[in-house]
């Protein structure tokens, strides 16, 4: 009965975010305060409320500069004889394609209102310039979006690794491993992304480091929920990063596409701040990247520290008997007479072996 239902809230999970893509609060520049660019921004709050954020600009320089920082996704420059719609594909293919729709249909309505007053007006033109453009090798974002999903699950495998492999007895030989394990996931991750597909041209190192970055605050996350609640954890880092992180990230979009609230979640989980900063890093030089690194670092310390103090904070191996419990239950069966007979020895001592055996893994 439980099954069916987790299944069908793994689907919502994942299909609501997809199918309610709209924009809402869209960060977009209006170049200029003249009559037109007025006309135009009264016209999109009526036909589109709620859907823009408009931040106003004395001239294209400074929107671009704005595009570049992150301010905005794009600009609007608009004037009685054409309109010229700045867009940046890097930072979402979605939105981009969404303000060149936007300029065309600005300069339809004013060609129907000009045809319809007493002095035909001329047509006005459209142009589309990319401010900050996508890879050629990738030009509709697909490979950049379609990498966020694999990392998180083999994140998940690595801290399910480190956390259960009877090799690393101690605290920091997880902790080193996982980071091993990271970089070198990063690495391939990179090579495939770029060096294969040209996904991610610019900031090799940087970039590199994002990837890293990304799978170890997963990793370290799902390392130390095992840490403290043993397989259950496993089980809710999975659901938190796969079913939850992934499909409120926006990386197909952005965040500012998905439904309220979804936005604000999805960027306070790795796979969403993953996203956007690798976005930041690879092709607008980390320029408001700061929010999603602050996220990530603090997923990755308070993973670092459940895997360092975990047991220590529970007092008792996850999902194991304690040394003291075992010894108790091997020794109340015991016969009680004082002569201590060879099995009786026996039993004693596989019950302190057992018990070294724990001290030494917690």
């Amino acid at each position: 009965m439980v099954l069916p239902l987790v299944i069908t809230l793994v689907v919502l999970l994942f299909a609501w975010p997809a199918g309610r893509i709209a924009p809402r609060d869209v960060p977009v520049g209006i170049v200029g305060t003249g009559a037109a660019s007025q006309h135009a921004v009264e016209g999109l709050v009526r036909e589109k409320p709620g859907a823009f954020d408009f931040h106003l600009y004395p001239d294209q320089q400074a929107a671009r500069s704005a595009i570049e920082n992150r301010d905005v996704y794009g600009a609007l420059a608009i004037s009685a004889h054409d309109i010229t719609v700045l867009t940046a594909p890097a930072a979402s293919t979605s939105v981009a394609q969404l303000l060149r729709e936007v300029g065309q249909q600005l300069a339809d309505r004013a060609a129907q209102q000009g045809a319809a007053g007493p002095q035909p007006s001329a047509r006005i033109h459209v142009r589309a310039l990319d401010v900050v453009p996508v890879a050629t090798e990738d030009p509709r974002g697909v490979v950049f979006s379609s990498a966020v999903f694999p990392l998180t699950i083999c994140a998940i495998l690595i801290g399910a690794f480190v956390s259960t492999a009877r090799g690393l007895r101690r605290p920091w030989h997880r902790l080193l491993t996982l980071l091993v394990a990271c970089a070198a996931a990063g690495l391939g991750a990179y090579l495939v992304a770029q060096g294969f597909l040209g996904a991610l041209p610019h900031d090799h190192l940087a970039t590199w480091a994002v990837l890293s970055l990304v799978l170890i605050s997963i990793s370290a996350t799902a390392a130390g929920l095992v840490r403290l609640l043993g397989q259950a954890g496993l089980g809710l880092s999975a659901a938190l990063m796969v079913f939850v992180g992934n499909p409120f990230s926006g990386a197909g979009s952005a965040p500012e596409m998905l439904p309220k609230g979804v936005d604000y979640v999805g960027q306070w989980l790795p796979p969403g701040a993953g996203a956007s900063l690798l976005r930041d890093t690879a092709y607008f030089d980390g320029n408001g990247g700061s929010g999603h690194l602050a996220v990530l670092a603090l997923w990755t310390v308070c993973g670092f520290t459940a895997v360092m103090f975990g047991r220590r904070i529970t007092g008792r191996a996850p999902g194991a008997k304690t040394g003291a419990m075992a010894s108790g239950a091997s020794l109340s069966s015991l016969p009680t007479s004082d002569t201590a007979s060879p099995d009786r020895r026996h039993t004693h001592a596989h019950a302190h072996a057992h018990a070294r055996h724990n001290d030494d893994d917690g």
